[in-house]
């Protein structure tokens, strides 16, 4: 594989998060003290700046380089993992007690192979490859599962 470039930044934008507390319903147990991070490259432990379950908007910034594979524009980075299905970025929900402890409840896979090829190239040119998505699912809960469009809206911005 060829690299291009430095490598771009993938901007997270989450908005419509489901709060601290969520109670229980269906297979859903129910959780306090809520949090969403982006978790490290095969470190589940490893939890880039929790953001509270109630804030208005949470946001990540996360540094990838670009290489040119057979199948076309790939990215990597210390927070994208590569797993049988594909590319992805975990968004991981956790609690956090009051010594500061996470505990990870429930994971969302953002799916980095639902770009399009043509958009991903817009991207590496401008700088920046922007994710914006609702964080609550339809029952209230943290969302969960393959996170694609139209769950996600992508797109190619400047850097900076």
């Amino acid at each position: 594989m060829a690299t291009r470039g430095n490598g771009i930044v993938l901007r997270i934008i989450g908005t419509d998060l489901p709060g601290r507390s969520c109670g229980p319903g269906g297979d859903f147990p129910g959780y306090d003290g809520i949090h969403v991070a982006v978790q490290g490259k095969d470190k589940p432990s490893e939890l880039l700046d929790p953001q509270p379950g109630d804030a208005e908007r949470v946001s990540w910034s996360l540094p990838c380089t670009v290489t040119t594979g057979a199948d076309g524009l790939v990215l990597s980075g210390p927070y994208i993992q590569n797993r049988l299905g594909g590319r992805f970025v975990y968004l991981s929900w956790v609690t956090i007690n009051g010594a500061g402890r996470a505990t990870m409840f429930r994971r969302g896979k953002l799916m980095l192979d639902a770009v399009a090829p043509a958009l991903l190239a817009q991207a590496v040119e401008h700088g920046q490859l922007r994710a914006r998505l609702t964080l609550t699912d339809a029952k209230g809960h943290p969302v969960c599962a393959r996170l694609v469009p139209p769950l996600v809206q992508w797109s190619a911005e400047a850097a900076g």
